[in-house]
């Protein structure tokens, strides 16, 4: 079963311009296509980007989602490299969520403070 492009945007969050841009960036693989020339985008299509869009929205760079899909491509001999990317990539969301957390406390005590302040309003 394939999809046409606006089902395959629809089932990923992307637009179908997001999706045809991934694909002229070489972070997907050209997709198949029907006897008109539409494209045809597959379950393994689908997952892929998935993962992309889930790389893209942890603030992995495009350059880096690039990276990985080309070293992807080139099979199992470079899983390293590839475990290596991600690893560099986790550590620089966990540093992000560190840097969250110490914001939120920050709006938890101005929200906690404002609070007070209003109930000693007359």
């Amino acid at each position: 079963m394939t999809m046409t492009v606006s089902e395959a945007a629809e089932q990923v969050g992307l637009t179908t311009y997001t999706l045809r841009w991934y694909e002229q960036e070489g972070l997907v693989e050209p997709v198949g296509r029907d006897s008109a020339g539409r494209r045809r985008y597959t379950q393994q299509d689908v997952d892929w980007l998935l993962l992309l869009t889930r790389l893209r929205r942890t603030g992995m760079p495009v350059r880096d989602m690039r990276e990985y899909a080309e070293l992807a491509r080139e099979g199992d001999r470079t899983l390293g490299d590839r475990r290596r990317l991600f690893e560099a990539h986790r550590d620089r969301v966990l540093a992000r969520i560190a840097e969250l957390e110490d914001d939120l406390k920050v709006l938890n005590y101005k929200i906690e403070v404002y609070g007070k302040m209003e109930q000693e309003l007359p």
